[in-house]
């Protein structure tokens, strides 16, 4: 029983470090209008609920939103009130990457695979969307004269989309390799 909860400690810590270190390593493309596409950062995530279960994967993806938030803490300083700042820490940080600890909810077949995937990373991106209505266009109106929600949508969906895409891919490749090539014994 030791043995197992220290393997899960390690496993969930060098997936919060790969999944790290692709977040920061963000790829510029010619559809991308906001934010960043990443090599699948998330796809770390996904393998830790579909290999420890959601709970675990819950708590893993917790502690990587801690991490994202302390990476990103200066856009705090942005925020006009206390509620603003609540806000920003929710819905782009916390709640955004939390949910992916939710990916193993349908299984792990292919199809569950992709459900878990599309279904949380969508809510991701209602996180960010929202965040970028409510908030950051009251900070920064943007200059293309959209409505906001339009602009917020344009603007999350263009690395979102993508990034839904290459997790989905990756994931669908790499969790039956690993419960295949790593039992948990």
């Amino acid at each position: 029983m030791k043995t197992q909860t220290t393997r899960r400690l390690v496993e969930s810590a060098l997936m919060i470090a790969v999944g790290t270190v692709l977040s920061v390593l963000k790829v510029d493309s010619l559809w991308a209008f906001g934010g960043g596409l990443t090599i699948g950062s998330m796809v770390p995530l996904v393998l830790i609920s579909h290999r420890w279960g959601i709970k675990w994967g819950t708590f893993t993806a917790f502690v990587y939103s801690l991490l994202q938030l302390i990476l990103g803490v200066d856009n705090i300083q942005y925020a006009t009130s206390v509620g603003m700042a609540i806000a920003i820490i929710l819905l782009d940080y916390v709640i955004a990457y939390t949910v992916i600890g939710l990916a193993a909810m349908f299984g792990s077949s292919r199809p569950g695979i992709i459900g878990g995937v599309v279904v949380t990373l969508g809510i991701r991106f209602l996180c960010h969307f929202l965040s970028g209505w409510m908030i950051w266009d009251a900070l920064w109106p943007n200059e293309l004269g959209m409505t906001s929600a339009v602009y917020s949508l344009w603007y999350n969906g263009s690395y979102m989309l993508p990034e839904i895409l290459i997790t989905a891919v990756l994931a669908c490749i790499l969790v039956p390799w690993v419960q295949k090539t790593f039992p948990r014994r």
